[in-house]
C-alpha cells in the first residue's frame, strides 16, 4: 500500500469542520500521493480500500457533474462496471448504491460503444436526449448523494488505517 501519511492534528481540525471536510482531506492526499487520479500504472501500488475511496470520489463527481453519460464518455466505464466496484460498495454498506450500479452495469453493457465513440461536444450533448435510460438513475445518485458520502466516510472513519497513516 501506498504511504499517505496525514497528522493527527489535521484530521482532527477537518474532522470539527464536518464529515465532508474529513473525507476530502483523505481523498486529497491519496490523489496527492498518486499524481490525481486512478490509474492503471497507480492502482497495483494502492489498496483496495485506497482504489475504491478514489473509485467512490471519482464516481461521485463525474455522476453530479455530468451523470452516467459523462462518467462513461470520460473513460470510467470499464473501472465502474467491468471490476467489483458495486461488491466493493456492499461490503462497506452502501447496499442502495451497489443495487444502482448493477442497474447502470446492465445500461452501460447495451450502450458502452456508442457513449465511448469519439465525437463533437454537440454529439455528446445529444447523448442525454437519445439515451434517456441513464437520467433515473443518475436522479437516484443526486437524491442519495449526500446520504451515501456520509456513509462512506464513516467507513474510512472506522477503517482509517486502511486508507492512511496517522503521524503524531
Amino acid at each position: 500500500m501506498i504511504e499517505v501519511k496525514i497528522k493527527d492534528s489535521e484530521l482532527s481540525a477537518c474532522a470539527k469542520d464536518g464529515i465532508d471536510a474529513f473525507l476530502n482531506l483523505i481523498i486529497s492526499r491519496i490523489r496527492e500521493v498518486i499524481g490525481g487520479e486512478l490509474s492503471v500504472e497507480n492502482m497495483p501500488l494502492m489498496s483496495s480500500s485506497q482504489i475504491t475511496l478514489i473509485g467512490y470520489a471519482t464516481l461521485r463527481d463525474e455522476l453530479m457533474d455530468g451523470g452516467f453519460i459523462q462518467l462513461i464518455h470520460n473513460g470510467y466505464g470499464v473501472f465502474f462496471f467491468r471490476n467489483l466496484f458495486d461488491l466493493a460498495m456492499k461490503q462497506w454498506g452502501l447496499d442502495d448504491l451497489c443495487r444502482m450500479m448493477r442497474k447502470a452495469k446492465n445500461r452501460y453493457m447495451k450502450y458502452h460503444s456508442k457513449i465511448e465513440q469519439e465525437m463533437s461536444d454537440e454529439e455528446f450533448m445529444a447523448l442525454y436526449e437519445q439515451l434517456p435510460d441513464f437520467e433515473e438513475l443518475d436522479d437516484e445518485f443526486i437524491t442519495n448523494e449526500e446520504e451515501w458520502t456520509n456513509m462512506v466516510a464513516h467507513y474510512v472513519d472506522e477503517h482509517l488505517t486502511d486508507f492512511i497513516e496517522i503521524e503524531q
